[in-house]
């Protein structure tokens, strides 16, 4: 069904079915463990870590904008490794040229230090694309 889609394609299809995985992310044989939810105060703090980034509910949202659809899905491919390396993976929605980034524990209910934590590695990914 995929086989004309090219590997960036399918690696933003697995990267988006990542951020669905239900439980404990694991890589390998390695269990990332369940971070501490944090409160409202420490939120706060964190918020002011991570400029662009918008409280949302229980989630960290940004969305990227670029000059076209595969520029937007190049920014996309970038943020597998990152994620997977962390062990906490991303909500993503590509409108075209957009990029919607959402990040929540959703095993913690809701933010946790590694949610702040992709944030700033994921914008420091943004800032060198666009250098």
């Amino acid at each position: 069904m995929f086989k004309n889609c090219g590997k960036g394609f399918l690696t933003m299809i697995l990267a988006v079915c990542l951020s669905f995985s239900a439980g404990t992310p694991t890589r390998g044989s390695e269990t990332f463990k369940d971070a501490a939810k944090l409160t409202s105060g420490q939120i706060t703090q964190q918020l002011k870590t991570v400029p662009g980034w918008q409280l949302e509910g229980q989630q960290l949202r940004h969305t990227y904008e670029f000059e076209n659809f595969v520029e937007a899905i190049a920014f996309v491919n970038l943020l597998v490794n990152p994620a997977e390396s962390l062990g906490h993976h991303p909500d993503l929605m590509i409108n075209y040229n957009r990029v919607t980034v959402s990040l929540s524990s959703h095993d913690a209910g809701g933010l946790t230090q590694k949610d702040f934590d992709l944030a700033k590695t994921i914008s420091t990914i943004y800032q060198k694309k666009i250098n």
